[in-house]
């Protein structure tokens, strides 16, 4: 994979990609506190089929400082990055808050999205209570509460249930300070709060979740979704929140089936 990155008024953003441009693309964007190393098996998978891009997402990995973090300047970003490459069409497979910042470029983006797939993400729309915004505002002096080790150990275990997640998660989650790391967790949750609204994706969508995530109301939000949409729910075996990287094989299997029959 290539390393490129390009630059705008917030910060500078990194991103990587195979060049494969005879190929159809794969837009990948990992979650909250992740970076591009989160699909690394998707990646080896998908590498010499089709045209990869993966980020580190502004605030995130590589991309930071990054001045104001917002659902609309990160898409701005993400529609830089895809005009730069020339990606007229692509496949979009976000993990968490790396599904809902795929939404919320699709929805300005409508004829150049092939299909979104979610991973462990939830949907924009009219899905969420007073209570629950209310909770998400408080994460970052919440996080605080918590010892640094404690908090890195809490994390990784609740993104994943295998020995190669926790792993990947701590060696992520390591290179931020824990006050820069509390902080993050709170942006990506409070964008969503000011930013939340009504998406009518006109895409194919697959929605994928860990028969283990437990994080937050993921797994309540997505079988929601599912009953409102009509989307194909699939649940993977011996996953948590991170399934992809818990379970690469059957996340793998689906991503491929699905798109064979988009395109």
């Amino acid at each position: 994979m290539i390393k490129k990155s390009m630059r705008s008024e917030h910060g500078k953003t990194y991103y990587w990609t195979n060049e494969n441009v005879e190929k159809p693309s794969i837009v990948m964007l990992p979650g909250l506190t992740a970076d591009r190393r989160l699909f690394d098996k998707q990646v080896d998978e998908f590498k010499n089929d089709f045209n990869i891009i993966v980020w580190d997402c502004p605030c995130h990995g590589e991309s930071r400082p990054y001045s104001t973090f917002n659902y609309k300047f990160v898409t701005k970003e993400l529609e830089s990055i895809l005009k730069i490459e020339n990606v007229k069409s692509a496949i979009f497979i976000g993990q968490s808050l790396g599904g809902m910042i795929a939404q919320y470029y699709i929805e300005g983006h409508q004829e150049q999205a092939i299909g979104f797939i979610s991973i462990d993400s939830v949907p924009f729309g009219n899905y969420y209570s007073k209570l629950d915004m209310f909770w998400l505002n408080q994460i970052e002096w919440i996080c605080k509460l918590y010892p640094d080790k404690m908090l890195r150990d809490f994390i990784a275990k609740a993104c994943g249930i295998t020995e190669y997640t926790q792993n990947s998660m701590k060696l992520m989650l390591s290179t931020y300070s824990k006050k820069e790391l509390c902080h993050l967790m709170w942006i990506g949750e409070a964008a969503f709060i000011l930013e939340n609204h009504e998406i009518n994706l006109k895409c194919p969508v697959l929605l994928l979740l860990g028969e283990h995530d437990k994080v937050g109301k993921v797994s309540q939000y997505t079988r929601e979704w599912q009953k409102r949409e009509g989307y194909p729910l699939h649940i993977i075996k011996d996953a948590a929140h991170n399934s992809n990287q818990d379970n690469p094989d059957e996340v793998n299997d689906f991503i491929r089936k699905y798109i064979n029959k988009w395109l």
